[in-house]
């Protein structure tokens, strides 16, 4: 079975950057959609970002498109999602994920194999 562990969360001042990465073990993520999601204190987890397997589409929600950046190297067998230009809204804990079924990528319910996130804190 699949497990996905995220690293590279921290503490960073608004406009900073940080880049996350999701390693998985126990299989291969080139075949597979994948998905960074975010859960900030007292709400629901919410989508941030996916990709193809071969890279080449993507997709982000509306508050972080043009200052993140989701990739992934399959031979690493990692997803990365590089966040520029930090707002304190950003700050949650970052989670990864495999998409096992179809439906909208927003949707959390249709991801599976979830890592045990990595917080992000961004002070003002």
């Amino acid at each position: 079975q699949v497990q996905l562990v995220e690293s590279g969360g921290g503490l960073v001042q608004a406009g900073g950057s940080l880049r996350l990465s999701c390693t998985a073990s126990g299989g291969t993520l080139s075949v597979y959609r994948m998905g960074w999601f975010r859960q900030a204190p007292g709400k629901e987890r919410e989508f941030v970002a996916a990709i193809t397997p071969s890279s080449v589409t993507t997709y982000y929600t509306d508050s972080v498109k043009g200052r993140f950046t989701i990739s992934r190297d399959n031979a690493k067998n990692t997803v990365y999602l590089q966040m520029n230009s930090l707002k304190p809204e950003d700050t949650a804990v970052y989670y990864c994920a495999v998409r096992l079924s179809s439906g909208s990528y927003y949707w959390s319910d249709r991801y599976g194999y979830w890592g045990q996130g990595t917080q992000v804190t961004v002070s003002s």
